[in-house]
C-alpha cells in the first residue's frame, strides 16, 4: 500500500466541475438511491411482511425472523462483491452495475407480487428469502461500481467531496421509501395492517410493484454513460488484471489491506451507520412504543437535517484528510451509544419518547424470579421450538409488552415456577403443554391468555404505557437527538468511499475494495438490528441491543487509529 501512495504521477490539479462529471455523479447515485429504496422499503414494512410470511411463529420470533430474512441480503453481498467486482476489473465498471441494478430492481418487483404464507405455505418465506439474496447479490456490486466509477471520473483534491454525493444515497434511499409510505398514508391506503397483510392487494405491495418504474429510469441513465477514464487507459495501455481475485485475496500484500479495510474501518462504520438510521426506527417504533406513522415522520425531519453533512464532511475530508474524520465519528459513536450515561442518544429517545415508560422503569422495576436452568435463549428462526418452561413463557410476555427487566435467580429448587415482579405485586408464571404436533394444547392457551391479561393489567397498574402518549412526546428534542445520529453517520461514512478506493490500485480496485466493504456493512452492519434485538429479548434490557455496535465501533476505533494511514493524496491512477 505505501509503495501504491509513492508511486505514480500527481493527478491533475483540481479543476471546477464538468458538465459530464456532473452527470457521472448524478446518474451513479440516482441509481443507488433506487438500490437503496428496494432495501429499506422491505426493512420499513419488516412488521406487516412478518405477519404475511411467518404467521406461524410466535411474536418474538417472528420479529427476528423478519429482521433476518432481511440481513439475508446482507449475507449475500460479499459474494456479490466477488462475482461483480471480477467483472468490473475485468470489463468495465459502467456494464457491470448496469447489471446490478436490473437484478436488484426486477427482485424486488417480484416480491410484490409474491403470495402470502397461507397462499403458498411454506414456500412462500422460502421465496422472500431467494428474493432478498438476489437483491443483496446485486448490491454487492453495485456500490464497489458507483463508487469506483466517480473516483476515477474525480480530479484530484476533490475525489471526497465527489464520493460524498453516493454516501448520501443509501439515507436518501430512506427517504424515499418513507415519503412514498407517507404518500400512501396520506392517500387512505391501509399499508401496515397485519389482518390484510396476506392479501393479494394490500397495500404494503404497492411500494415494491412501484419500482418497476424508478428501475426503468436508472437503466436509461446509466446507458448514457460513458466507462471510465483510469480503466478505459488501463485497458489501452493493456494493463487489465487477467485475475483480479487472485491479486486481490491471493497476494499478501493486497490482502492485507483488505482485513485493515474491514477491522480498521468498514466493521465500524457499519454499526454506527446501521445503528442510527435503521435501529433507532426500530428502537423508538418496538421498545419506546411510539406509533410507526409518529417514528417514520420525526425519522423522515432527523435524515433530512442530517444528509447535507455528507458533503460537508466529504469537503473536509480533502481539506484535512478522511481518516481522522472518520475515527472521531466512531469515537463520539462509542461514548454516545453506551447506554445509561449521561450523554446516552437512546437513553434520550426513551425520556422525550415515552416518559411515562422512564417513569414506570424507575419506581416500579420489573423483575423474574426462577431457576436460571429452565430460561432459553428466546430466539425460534425455524418455528419448531416451543418455549415451554415458566421462565421462558415470562421472559416472552415482558417482552411483547416491551418491558424493562432483570433476571434473578430463585433460591427454590428446580422446578419452581417463575415468578414476576412489578412494582410490589407477583404473578406466578406456569408450565405450558404440548400435543403432540408440538402446538399448545388448549388448556395451556388458555393459561397463557389468561397469564398474559394479568401481567398486562399489573403493567396497566404501575402505569407502564402500552403504548406512547402522542402529547408526551418531546418532537422537537427527538428530531434533534435523530439528528445528531445522523451526523454520526455521515462523519464516518461521508470519507470512506473515498478512502477505499484509495487504498487499492486501479487494476484491482473493484473487486478488493467490493469485499471488505460489504462483508463489513452486510454482516457487521446487516446483522445488527436481528442480533440487538435478540439481545433485548434475551437479556430483558431494551438497551442491551446497543452492546454490540459500542464493542464493534471501539475495536475498529483502536485498529484504525494505530494502523490505517492517511490517503487523501495517493495516485488512484498507480497499478502497483
Amino acid at each position: 500500500m505505501s509503495e501504491t501512495i509513492a508511486k505514480g504521477s500527481a493527478p491533475t490539479k483540481s479543476a471546477p466541475m464538468t458538465a459530464e462529471e456532473r452527470k457521472v455523479i448524478f446518474a451513479s447515485s440516482l441509481g443507488t438511491v433506487f438500490e437503496w429504496y428496494d432495501f429499506y422499503i422491505y426493512g420499513t414494512l419488516s412488521l406487516v411482511i412478518g405477519k404475511a410470511f411467518l404467521s406461524p411463529l410466535d411474536p418474538g420470533s417472528q420479529a427476528i425472523m423478519t429482521l433476518l430474512i432481511f440481513a439475508a441480503g446482507f449475507v449475500v453481498r460479499p459474494f456479490g462483491a466477488l462475482v461483480f467486482g471480477r467483472l468490473g476489473d475485468l470489463v468495465g465498471r459502467k456494464y457491470t452495475f448496469l447489471i446490478t441494478i436490473m437484478l436488484m430492481g426486477l427482485s424486488t418487483f417480484a416480491i410484490g407480487f409474491l403470495p402470502a404464507y397461507n397462499q403458498i405455505g411454506v414456500w412462500a418465506p422460502i421465496i422472500l428469502i431467494t428474493l432478498r439474496m438476489l437483491q443483496g447479490l446485486a448490491l454487492g456490486g453495485e456500490y464497489g461500481g458507483a463508487a469506483t466509477y466517480i473516483a476515477e471520473h474525480a480530479p484530484h483534491g476533490k475525489r471526497a467531496s465527489y464520493t460524498s454525493w453516493i454516501q448520501t444515497t443509501a439515507t436518501l434511499g430512506l427517504v424515499m421509501s418513507l415519503v412514498m409510505l407517507w404518500v400512501l398514508g396520506n392517500l387512505g391506503i391501509n399499508f401496515v395492517d397485519p389482518a390484510k397483510g396476506s392479501d393479494w392487494w394490500a397495500g404494503w405491495r404497492i411500494p415494491f410493484i412501484f419500482s418497476i418504474v424508478l428501475l426503468g429510469i436508472s437503466v436509461w441513465i446509466r446507458l448514457t454513460l460513458s466507462e471510465s477514464p483510469a480503466f478505459q487507459k488501463m485497458k489501452e495501455d493493456g494493463k487489465l488484471s487477467k485475475s483480479p481475485l487472485s491479486e486481490s485475496f491471493g497476494q499478501w500484500k493486497n490482502l492485507k489491506i483488505v482485513f485493515l479495510a474491514l477491522f480498521g474501518l468498514v466493521a465500524g462504520q457499519a454499526v454506527i451507520w446501521y445503528g442510527g438510521q435503521f435501529y433507532a426506527q426500530i428502537f423508538l417504533r418496538d421498545l419506546v412504543k411510539i406509533d410507526p406513522k409518529v417514528v417514520n415522520e420525526l425519522l423522515l425531519y432527523g435524515l433530512l437535517l442530517g444528509t447535507p453533512f455528507f458533503i460537508v464532511f466529504g469537503f473536509l475530508a480533502d481539506k484535512i484528510g478522511r481518516k481522522i474524520i472518520i475515527m472521531l465519528g466512531l469515537l463520539l459513536g462509542v461514548i454516545c451509544y453506551i447506554p445509561g450515561t449521561p450523554v446516552s442518544i437512546f437513553s434520550g429517545l426513551v425520556h422525550y419518547g415515552n416518559p411515562a415508560l422512564e417513569k414506570s422503569m424507575i419506581e416500579s422495576p420489573v423483575s423474574i424470579s426462577a431457576n436460571l436452568e429452565d430460561c432459553s435463549f428466546q430466539f425460534n428462526p425455524t418455528g419448531t421450538l416451543k418455549f415451554t418452561s415458566s421462565c421462558d413463557i415470562a421472559k416472552q410476555t415482558l417482552a411483547a409488552n416491551s418491558v424493562n427487566y432483570t433476571t434473578v435467580a430463585s433460591n427454590a429448587g428446580p422446578g419452581t415456577m417463575a415468578k414476576i415482579k412489578i412494582g410490589d405485586k407477583e404473578i406466578e408464571s406456569f408450565t405450558g403443554e404440548l400435543n403432540a404436533d408440538k402446538s399448545f394444547t388448549k388448556e395451556t392457551l388458555e393459561k397463557v391468555a389468561a397469564f398474559k391479561k394479568e401481567v398486562r393489567t399489573a403493567l396497566d397498574d404501575a402505569k407502564y404505557p402500552a403504548k406512547a402518549d402522542p402529547t408526551q412526546i418531546n418532537r422537537p428534542m427527538i428530531v434533534l437527538l435523530l439528528t445528531f445520529l445522523m451526523i454520526l453517520v455521515t462523519m464516518v461514512y461521508a470519507p470512506i468511499a473515498a478512502l477505499l478506493v484509495e487504498l487499492f490500485p486501479t487494476r484491482i480496485r473493484y473487486s478488493s475494495m467490493s469485499l471488505p466493504y460489504h462483508i463489513g456493512n452486510g454482516w457487521f452492519g446487516g446483522f445488527l438490528p436481528a442480533i440487538s434485538t435478540a439481545l433485548v429479548l434475551d437479556k430483558g434490557s431494551i438497551f442491551a441491543g446497543l452492546w454490540y455496535p459500542v464493542i464493534i465501533a471501539a475495536i475498529t476505533l483502536v485498529i484504525g487509529t494505530l494502523f490505517v494511514p492517511e490517503t487523501k493524496d495517493v495516485d488512484i491512477y498507480a497499478n502497483d
